[in-house]
């Protein structure tokens, strides 16, 4: 079996994709990772053929995008760059594909949907956070569309459809309905219910605890777990690094993930707090971050696998990445999140449901001090980090679940590839 896994976004959306495919690959199937080219380093290390997906400076174009992070634009600045690598993903795909192909992609892989309605090629849908179902049963945590549970369920779902056909069909709409004629396909409509989903098989990459599944979900989703994957067999920690963690107290980490923001007043507040509580820090910051000077208690690095990291440390403060959660959840530390855009709140809304953290929902500046002294007091949040560690599973068990659901996608398609896309591709 041939399995191509499309990959889009940030480390955050990439990494549990590569964690999944190194699974794949071990277990016998040829894997290529579709993805930037930013990635190729890591997929090659993985032991996967990386097909690339767009330029570095794409990449870089896009998470440097101010308005990406701002939650009243950012559906208008993903879409616009998704919107115009809709036709060449669907054109790269469709050189690779043949009668042993299966396709794994995110869900905004557009050309790896329209592959499957026109060819038959079998294809699973990624979701690596709950905020993708627009769920009326319990709606999702969004800056931008504020939908309280306390609402009667009608009024939800008669929201949520407006939204849906009100502003992310007319956003998304025309582009994707005019690749589709020219593709002799039918229009479509209530794109991110009913069509964006593969109707042949969703994997929800973490588990029923997180975020229970919902009657409103696509039906043939199943929850495999975190795949954990942080780039931890082929990155070290740094020998000063090691050496400061095992010659004082533990020290509290903070990290802004690939999140834009204004990192100097982030990271001098968390400094601040830092101070007055008498703690140690290690910040993980963007490399381009402009940040003043720091005591010896605090190190800064650019990038450390957190898998090896946060058994070593007292607590994480963070954007809100699902990625950065689950490695705290194996760690059993206490989190304070400060998210930003996109599935963020919603992340941090389950984190503070589950009792391993609460939200810093200060709205103007970074007074982070009383919220992570109360953190780090909290006797009830460290034992739930207790009880959510121990249920935790390993990426490799979640890598297996997706492989089995997958292979059973495969073996079950009708693909209707014509002869000569067959000869070609061979």
């Amino acid at each position: 079996m041939h399995i191509i896994v499309v990959a889009l976004g940030s480390v955050g959306d990439v990494h549990p994709l590569l964690g999944l495919s190194r699974t794949f690959a071990r277990h016998g199937h040829k894997v290529t990772f579709c993805a930037n080219s930013i990635f190729a380093d890591a997929a090659e290390r993985c032991g996967l053929r990386h097909l690339p997906m767009g330029t570095v400076e794409e990449y870089y174009a896009d998470i440097n995008n101010p308005a990406m992070w701002n939650p009243r634009s950012s559906l208008k600045e993903l879409w616009q760059p998704l919107s115009t690598r809709i036709r060449p993903m669907y054109d790269l795909l469709l050189k690779e594909i043949d009668e042993d192909t299966v396709i794994a992609a995110h869900p905004w892989a557009i050309g790896a949907r329209l592959l499957q309605e026109q060819y038959g090629v079998p294809l699973v849908t990624l979701n690596v956070s709950p905020a993708i179902f627009f769920s009326a049963k319990k709606p999702p945590v969004l800056k931008q569309l504020p939908v309280p549970g306390y609402m009667p369920y009608p009024v939800r779902a008669a929201l949520l459809w407006a939204f849906e056909r009100g502003v992310l069909d007319r956003v998304c709409g025309p582009d994707i309905n005019g690749l589709r004629a020219e593709l002799g396909l039918p229009p479509v409509k209530r794109i991110m219910c009913r069509w964006l989903s593969s109707p042949q098989g969703v994997l929800a990459l973490f588990p029923a605890w997180f975020a229970e599944p919902q009657s409103d979900w696509p039906p043939n989703v199943t929850l495999a777990g975190f795949p954990l994957f942080d780039e931890a067999d082929f990155r070290e920690i740094d020998p000063e690094l090691q050496e400061f963690l095992a010659s004082g107290e533990k020290p509290v980490v903070f990290t802004l993930g690939s999140t834009l923001a204004d990192g100097f007043s982030y990271y001098s507040a968390a400094a601040e707090a830092l101070q007055e509580l008498g703690l140690r820090g290690v910040f993980i910051a963007r490399a381009e971050t402009v940040l003043p000077k720091f005591p010896p208690s605090i190190l800064v690095r650019s990038y450390i696998p957190l898998s090896k990291l946060l058994p070593h440390v007292r607590a994480l403060v963070h954007h809100g990445g699902i990625g950065t959660a689950s490695q705290a959840f194996v760690a059993g530390i206490p989190q304070l999140v400060k998210p930003h855009a996109m599935d963020q709140f919603d992340n941090a809304s389950n984190i503070e449901r589950l009792g391993c953290g609460f939200e810093l929902k200060e709205e103007k500046g970074f007074d982070i001090y009383p919220s992570l002294k109360r953190l780090l007091e909290s006797e009830t949040i460290q034992q739930n980090c207790i009880t959510v560690q121990s249920r935790m599973v390993s990426g490799e068990t979640a890598g297996l679940k997706a492989l089995s659901v997958i292979e059973a996608v495969a073996k079950s398609a009708v693909r209707k590839l014509p002869a000569e896309l067959t000869l070609t591709n061979q």
